[in-house]
């Protein structure tokens, strides 16, 4: 059986960043992802994708993630459902994000550093100890070709291999 998803698209706001009683990091944040058809009418729709990342990577797209951002995310989806205060019971799918692309430079908005153009991946871990591998070293031979423009970057859907 395989369960996996990748998207690309835009955050819909900026990521929510909160922790459980345990302490691990956990952020949530909602993907747009526009269809690969218009409608009748002509318009291009989306559909908007709820992502849950935890332990470093949470924390990492909290700080470096902000609504309009274009990211591809890579995970798996997962259906819950919970009682509300009416009782009725309420279903949710979201992706569980484990690997989280940040495909617009940092530089856009400000000046903070890190994370723009590069892959933060979260490592599965299921006793709390997750790590966040960000490859600097190889920055200083393969410079960011978006660390001095500071433009959104325009990918049509024809340029996509999926």
């Amino acid at each position: 059986m395989l369960n996996r998803v990748i998207l690309i698209g835009r955050l819909t706001r900026d990521p929510e960043l909160r922790y459980t009683p345990a302490g691990v990091a956990v952020t949530q944040f909602t993907l747009a992802v526009d269809r690969p058809f218009t409608s009748q009418g002509g318009e291009r729709e989306a559909d908007f994708i709820p992502v849950v990342t935890w332990r470093q990577l949470a924390e990492t797209c909290a700080n470096y993630l902000r609504k309009g951002r274009l990211a591809a995310v890579e995970g798996r989806i997962q259906v819950r459902n919970y009682e509300n205060n009416e009782g009725k019971r309420v279903y949710v799918t979201e992706v569980i994000a484990d690997n989280v692309r940040f495909l617009e430079s940092a530089n856009r908005d400000n000046n903070g550093g890190g994370g723009g153009g590069q892959p933060m991946r979260e490592e599965p871990s299921y006793g709390g100890g997750g790590r966040a591998n960000n490859n600097n070293n190889s920055r200083s031979n393969n410079q960011d070709p978006f660390s001095d423009d500071g433009k959104p970057i325009d990918i049509s859907d024809d340029d996509l291999p999926f």
